[in-house]
């Protein structure tokens, strides 16, 4: 898996009770991307992505609009090291 990149993301704005967690699941896996995505008690939705180039590319982008009920003000992204996750999850809130 050399053309694996992976990201962690935090996610500002309405993101919260406004079904972006199982949203992005559906569009991660869409997209072919691995890791996970939860709830931050600040209110923010942290997220792992993992996969080929324009697929990361692709999932992050879908993560600036979010689901229609959204309105993201921000991400914060950081490039990280993969870790080979399988399948994409969502995870219980932090």
């Amino acid at each position: 898996m050399s053309d694996t990149i992976a990201r962690k993301l935090k996610i500002h704005g309405r993101v919260q009770g406004v079904w972006y967690r199982e949203s992005m699941r559906c569009e991660a896996e869409r997209c072919g991307i691995r890791g996970w995505v939860r709830n931050c008690l600040d209110g923010t939705v942290e997220a792992y992505i993992e996969g080929e180039p324009g697929a990361v590319e692709q999932i992050q982008a879908w993560c600036r609009r979010g689901p229609p009920s959204a309105s993201v003000t921000e991400i914060h992204s950081e490039e990280t090291g993969p870790d080979e996750s399988i399948g994409f999850k969502v995870l219980p809130s932090e």
